[in-house]
This record gives structure tokens, C-alpha cells and sequence, in this order.
């Protein structure tokens, strides 16, 4: 259920719940992985559901979803041929450089119309493909960076931004599905998802930028631990 709030609200649910089923069941890392997927795919699609009607999307939003799927699924391809040592300091460089950039512009994120010209359209293309395609290699911190990429494409407010990104996040199920387990996690996440939804909404971009932040700080210390176990 805390998962689905934290993927409500922001994202990186996944960082909440993967640790503790491997912790609490002898799953293997696959069926981990996919179990989670489907517990967040279902807690996702539920918050889409009430943000979008509640706040609403451009029709351009369903288009980004069909291209961070396909982008998603050939980054789940191409992850064998991405070095860890590589990938973790640049996207530790990247989540150091979100936190300041949002720590340092607190205008960043309010309340705003959104301007949706030609070339605004193309780049939000371009940068769902390369969070889809990340999404797909690596995964935690993606809703964040779609939020990011919306508000600073578009200059809308967080909360319209959070409502795209939820609305394209729900990707594919992988194999390797523990169906009994994902089926109660379920039921869960998506009450979570409910309740972070409504936060969202009551709580407005002030609290999805704090939010923000603190994934970001959170991810850092993840990836900072990570690259100090295999050094």
C-alpha cells in the first residue's frame, strides 16, 4: 500500500516493495521483478485514472505512451550490453543535478497552462523515448523524470505533469509472474495508488516538488551504496 502511495505521488514505488519481496520470499530475481510489475502497473493505471480525470492530459499524452513502450521494451533488450559500473555514476550525475535544479528554482513546477507548440511536441517525444528506454535498462526514478521532462518542456505545473506521467507509465508484463502473490499485492498498491492520487491532488506541486527531492536524496544514497558494494 506504501508503494502505491510512493508511485502515486511521484514515483519509485518499486525502490518500497522489490526489496521486501526479496527479502520475504525465495522468489528469484525475475519473478521479483515481474511480480512487482504487476502490482504497479495496477496501482499506476488506478492513480492515471483519477489524476487524469480530475486534472486532464493533451490527446498527445496516449501517443507518448505508445512510444515510451516501445522504447521501454528495447531497452529491456539491450540491457545485457550496459555495463553497471558505467551506467550508475551518470545517472547518480543526473539525480544530483535534478535536486539542485529544483532546490534552486522554486518557481520551477507551479501552476501553469502549458504551452504546446510543434517543437515542444517533438522534444517531449525525444525525451520519453530516452526515459522509456532508461525505464527499461534500469527503472527506479522514471515517473520523477518524466514529471521533470513535462514541466520543463511544456512549463505546466507539477500536477498536470504527474497526471501525464502516470498515464503513460502503465508498459508491458513481463514473464515469470508469481499470480497468486501479484494478485493480493494488487489490491493493495492500488488502494495506495487511490490515496496518493488524492494527496497529489490536495496537496498540489508543492508537494510533489518535496516529494521530488526527497526521491531524489533517496535514489542517490541507493546508487552511492550500490557503486561502494562493488568497488
Amino acid at each position: 500500500m506504501f508503494a502505491g502511495w510512493i508511485d502515486a505521488v511521484i514515483g519509485g514505488g518499486g525502490l518500497v516493495l522489490i526489496p521486501v519481496l526479496m527479502s520475504a520470499t525465495s522468489m528469484s530475481a525475475a519473478s521479483v521483478l515481474a511480480t512487482n510489475k504487476v502490482a504497479a502497473i495496477s496501482g499506476t493505471a488506478s492513480a492515471a485514472a483519477t489524476l487524469v480525470r480530475r486534472v486532464g492530459v493533451p490527446r498527445v499524452t496516449w501517443i507518448y505512451a505508445f512510444i515510451a513502450g516501445v522504447a521501454a521494451a528495447l531497452g529491456a533488450r539491450a540491457v545485457s550490453l550496459i555495463d553497471d559500473s558505467v551506467a550508475t555514476p551518470i545517472i547518480l550525475i543526473l539525480l544530483v543535478g535534478v535536486g539542485v535544479f529544483v532546490a534552486l528554482n522554486p518557481k520551477f513546477g507551479q501552476e501553469g497552462a502549458g504551452i504546446f507548440s510543434g517543437k515542444r511536441l517533438a522534444l517531449a517525444a525525444v525525451a520519453v523515448a530516452v526515459v522509456g528506454g532508461y525505464d527499461g535498462v534500469f527503472g527506479p526514478g522514471t515517473g520523477m523524470f518524466l514529471i521533470m521532462g513535462f514541466t520543463a518542456v511544456f512549463t505546466q505545473g507539477f500536477v498536470r505533469s504527474a497526471a501525464m506521467a502516470k498515464a503513460l507509465l502503465v508498459f508491458g508484463l513481463g514473464g515469470f509472474i508469481n499470480w497468486k502473490l501479484a494478485l493480493a499485492l494488487v489490491v493493495a498498491n492500488v488502494v495506495g495508488a487511490q490515496l496518493g492520487a488524492r494527496t497529489v491532488l490536495k496537496g498540489g506541486s508543492t508537494l510533489v516538488r518535496v516529494a521530488l527531492l526527497g526521491l531524489v536524496v533517496t535514489l542517490c544514497a541507493k546508487l552511492g551504496w550500490d557503486l561502494l558494494q562493488h568497488q
